[in-house]
């Protein structure tokens, strides 16, 4: 199967039952740093330098999120990204968003 990373997302329509709590406890073990919000919401804050390094940021993990067809919600300020994960289609978790996750790590530690 593969790590999370060399997965790809899939279309996920509405009526598809998001991931219950099991499955999400043992797909968040595979990623470094994501928690769960009080949304539900998969999510990490990635931290920095200064204003412009996140903006590249956001311009690669778009690339990997529109390959994937799959996109994040993003939230920049000055030395920090707040990257949020949840499938709307569902209103919950889905395999797509640790697969996504786990590409975002690759895009950071590739940077």
């Amino acid at each position: 199967m593969g790590t999370l990373a060399d997965r790809r997302c899939v279309p996920c329509e509405a009526g598809t039952p998001p991931l219950d709590d099991d499955v999400v406890a043992q797909l968040l073990t595979e990623l470094q740093g994501w928690k769960l919000d009080a949304e539900g919401r998969l999510t990490k804050t990635f931290h920095f330098k200064g204003f412009m390094p996140g903006v590249k940021l956001i311009d690669r993990i778009a690339e990997v999120a529109e390959a994937e067809g799959h996109h994040p919600d993003l939230c920049l300020g000055w030395g920090s990204l707040e990257v949020n994960l949840i499938t709307h289609a569902i209103g919950g978790l889905s395999e797509n968003d640790f697969v996504l996750a786990a590409k975002i790590e690759r895009v950071v530690g590739d940077a």
